[in-house]
């Protein structure tokens, strides 16, 4: 054949929208996840607080179970009430804690590690479409262990009890949808930055622990040295159960914060400071993020 009847032809397929090219990165990094035994396994076991909450629901509002059981005033044993709500959602933070630190460093690691950036980027994907594919990985993952199962007992639990307790403590679901989201953003947030700077995947594990419990110790130290709690500050389990406890309680508090994130009635700081200090710490990791992810990178 000639050469010059072998033509250029230009793909004629179906293009994937702009908007969701995104998604290709999460689709392939799903498919590796699924790879994992042990994440499969852990992710499923995740699951067993919910479902034996689920149960607590269920048992409570059915008769026939009761005298089964030979339990009489079930509702005094276990109230389904602000703190059960809150002890579910920090129950599953801290499992969510540990999923992060197991899955979110192996995100963006590999790729700088093996100098694979600049090959994303030089496919129609923006750096920032690279992050967001990577993290909505986190994202979906974080958001089915947290305030999914969440929101299914609330509306478990207004089922049986009708619509006016739903309008009731309707703050149940906005504190439990919302305080998920905060503390979801972080754990993305936090885990990308760290597995964009520290390329070894176990030491990156690491630091997402020694982030939370060296800088948690650091503030106690502050607070007995000075007396005072502004170390709270650097105590991010404190910040994100401050946050909770408003979101769920408003301004009349009566409970200590969540399971795992305890924000103690008399330590309180102002409001205002405990979000001023989460957006600095989600700064910081996008700062650390856009220093690293770039298509080209200077070795010295």
């Amino acid at each position: 054949m000639a050469v010059y009847k072998k033509t250029y032809r230009p793909y004629e397929g179906e293009l994937t929208p702009s908007w969701s090219r995104f998604l290709v990165i999460a689709r392939y990094a799903f498919e590796d996840l699924h790879r994992s035994r042990f994440l499969n396994t852990f992710f499923s076991l995740s699951f067993a607080y919910p479902l034996i909450a689920a149960l607590i629901i269920y048992v409570q509002h059915n008769g026939s179970v009761l005298s089964l059981l030979g339990v009489q005033g079930a509702n005094r044993l276990i109230s389904i009430n602000v703190v059960f709500f809150l002890s579910v959602l920090g129950w599953q933070s801290m499992l969510a804690l540990f999923l992060a630190s197991f899955i979110g460093p192996g995100q963006v690691s590999p790729d700088l590690a093996n100098n694979a950036l600049a090959l994303y980027l030089a496919r129609p994907f923006s750096r920032k479409e690279y992050v967001l594919g990577k993290m909505t990985v986190l994202l979906i993952l974080l958001s089915l262990m947290t305030w999914v199962p969440g929101l299914l007992l609330f509306g478990l639990q207004g089922y049986f009890e009708g619509w006016d307790w739903m309008k009731t403590n309707v703050r149940f679901a906005t504190g439990t949808f919302f305080g998920a989201w905060i503390w979801i953003l972080i754990l993305a947030l936090l885990a990308l930055a760290l597995s964009a700077w520290v390329k070894w995947k176990p030491a990156a594990g690491g630091l997402m622990f020694g982030v939370f419990f060296v800088a948690a110790g650091f503030g106690a130290t502050i607070n007995g040295v000075q007396r005072t709690n502004w170390g709270n500050l650097f105590n991010i389990s404190y910040l994100v159960g401050s946050v909770w406890a408003h979101l769920f309680e408003g301004e009349n508090r009566t409970t200590n914060g969540a399971v795992f994130f305890r924000a103690p009635l008399g330590e309180e700081l102002p409001q205002w400071c405990s979000w001023a200090a989460l957006l600095a710490l989600c700064l910081i990791c996008l700062y650390m993020l856009a220093r690293k992810i770039r298509g080209t990178e200077v070795v010295r």
